[in-house]
């Protein structure tokens, strides 16, 4: 059942991703070919004639492109392996004389057909999170207690302060407290620019935080023994804590909450490419679809003691993650995806005139290629993870 709902929640983004490019493409009078969920052997396929809708099982490309009155229409079709989908269309890959394909479109249509795929999943991900923000509110960031003694009481925070910026950052819901210590963990000397919102009057102060042991590995020891300061961790306290209960609000703050929602998951997932990149986490950690089909066993598991709205909620949540994290990584500049096909438009706006097709068609056939490879790799890697536990 868990590998169902993994399924669904996949093709679910997958085809707004896809949407966004159809939409725009019909916007622009370009001719969508075929417009799938899936890839490899079509097992059905739809197309809407002068006649009516006409369906096929297991047409091949031959079939499709041969039958009669199927030409010059969309093809929509459902195919056999479960992930990924297309919108095809006309001279996208290859130069065709005709004023519906892609490639005689200007530049700015182009950009924006392109671009419409990893929005549209931006815009799920706002519409996501406007239903959970209406249901269970936003999570305010609050100071719920300082601890006694910590450079948080020295520099006079107070338990209700709003955390509204930490150095350069600004911070409007909870859950950008952590996350920013995390992609900049705290360092020896460091001071912790801090402003915080009381009564409604903005106070900035400094703190330089504390080094404590995260486990203090010498404290079993006997009294004639020698502790090893190298097996002792440390870390960086400012010395307060933040997570106050959620709050609902209005539809304005409904919508404003929403956007930062959207907001953090394109960060996170940005701030995670980075540490990705720089060594800091390793590849090893990155997923696949196999990968979201553990972790949405895992969430399911978690969750469902709590009920089933709960399930529905953490499930969306997730959702919201996964369709901003698609948003970004087809926004890289990388060849065969959204991004690489981006930088070329960008490369014609500035040069005033295409790339040559052959070339473009070469450096897409590497970075496909190249893509092929680290799909191989990570779903190699979810599978270990998933027979060693």
């Amino acid at each position: 059942m868990n590998i169902i709902i993994a399924l669904f929640i996949f093709s679910v983004i997958v085809i707004i991703h896809e949407l966004g490019h159809f939409l725009l493409a019909r916007a622009n009078g370009v001719e969508v070919t075929e417009f799938s969920l899936g890839m490899g052997p079509r097992l059905v396929t739809f197309v809407k004639t002068e006649n009516g809708m006409r369906v096929k099982f297991f047409a091949s490309s031959k079939v499709c492109e041969t039958t009669e009155g199927w030409e010059h229409r969309t093809k929509y079709s459902v195919k056999i392996l479960p992930f990924g989908g297309s919108c095809i269309m006309l001279g996208e890959d290859d130069v065709v004389e005709s004023d519906k394909a892609f490639c005689k479109k200007n530049v700015y249509s182009r950009m924006s057909i392109v671009f419409a795929g990893p929005f549209f999943n931006f815009i799920l991900a706002f519409v996501l999170s406007i239903i959970i923000i209406s249901v269970s509110g936003y999570d305010k960031p609050v100071v719920v207690a300082v601890q006694s003694g910590t450079p948080a009481e020295e520099a006079g925070i107070k338990e209700g302060d709003e955390i509204v910026r930490i150095n350069n950052k600004k911070i409007h819901i909870d859950r950008e407290i952590s996350s920013y210590l995390t992609f900049h963990p705290l360092k020896e000397n460091d001071t912790v620019k801090l402003t915080v919102k009381r009564n409604g009057e903005k106070i900035s102060m400094e703190i330089q935080p504390q080094l404590v042991p995260v486990e203090s590995a010498a404290d079993g020891l006997a009294k004639g023994d020698s502790a090893k300061k190298d097996e002792v961790q440390y870390s960086y306290k400012i010395g307060f804590t933040h997570g106050a209960p959620r709050v609902k609000g209005n539809a304005w703050q409904v919508v404003k909450y929403s956007v930062y929602e959207v907001k953090y998951w394109i960060v996170t997932t940005i701030e995670s490419l980075r540490m990705l990149v720089t060594g800091k986490i390793g590849a090893d950690e990155i997923s696949g679809p196999v990968g979201i089909v553990g972790m949405v066993d895992d969430i399911v598991d978690e969750s469902k003691g709590f009920g089933l709205s709960t399930v529905i909620i953490t499930l969306m949540y997730f959702s919201i993650l996964l369709s901003a994290n698609l948003g970004v990584m087809n926004l890289l500049p990388i060849p065969a995806l959204d991004g690489g096909r981006l930088l070329f438009m960008i490369v014609e706006v500035i040069r005033r005139k295409p790339i040559a097709p052959e070339k473009e068609g070469l450096v897409t056939m590497v970075g496909f290629a190249l893509l092929m490879v680290l799909m191989v790799f990570v779903m190699f890697n979810d599978i270990s993870k998933l027979i060693t536990g």
